[in-house]
């Protein structure tokens, strides 16, 4: 959860931007997309997930990280902040993008599926893991954010700020690139689709 992908990197510029208390409702729809994550495939286990499902889910969250690229490639920087402020990350953003996000599937499906079962985790039980990870989970945009807040309090050239945002809007173009590769080229192409 706390590796730089599409989310923490949203959460690092949210922070850089000085919107780290604004982006609260981001961090804690992540967590709550992670939370329905683990109790779907906990409650309804492997069932439910078909090969051809995950590959339109990660070409929508493709898609959506693309668009969330662009918004951060075009906000202008500023350190008196006196002008148009980026957008401000909201819940539905947190929301949608975990749950279209690969990542998030992959590290759910095999906790909730395989090693919550095997630890006779179960039930209630289930309720109270799933929150505890939630938590964890709402916690790493939220770590990435505060990290974005203290470096970006030390930079004093709007350039660098600037150059900043565009290398996070081009790492989550090439986060996209990787997801759409790898989860929705490659099933589609070895015929898994």
């Amino acid at each position: 959860m706390y590796t730089p992908g599409p989310v923490n990197l949203l959460g690092l510029n949210a922070g850089l931007n000085g919107q780290a208390k604004t982006s609260l409702g981001f961090f804690i729809g992540v967590g709550l997309a992670m939370l329905t994550l683990f109790l779907l495939f906990g409650w309804a286990g492997a069932a439910w997930v078909r090969g051809d499902m995950l590959a339109v889910v990660g070409a929508v969250g493709c898609g959506y990280i693309l668009y969330l690229a662009i918004q951060i490639a075009r906000s202008s920087i500023d350190l008196n902040r006196v002008r148009e402020a980026p957008r401000v990350l909201q819940f539905r953003d947190g929301l949608i993008m975990q749950l279209c996000n690969p990542k998030a599937m992959l590290a759910t499906l095999p906790i909730a599926t395989i090693q919550f079962p095997a630890a006779g985790i179960h039930g209630v039980n289930l309720l109270f893991w799933s929150l505890g990870l939630a938590v964890l989970a709402f916690g790493a945009p939220g770590s990435y954010a505060l990290m974005g807040a203290v470096v970006g309090q030390r930079l004093e050239n709007p350039r660098l700020l600037k150059g900043f945002s565009l290398s996070m809007a081009a790492l989550l173009v090439w986060v996209a690139i990787t997801i759409g590769y790898e989860h929705v080229w490659l099933p589609l192409a070895s015929g898994g689709f």
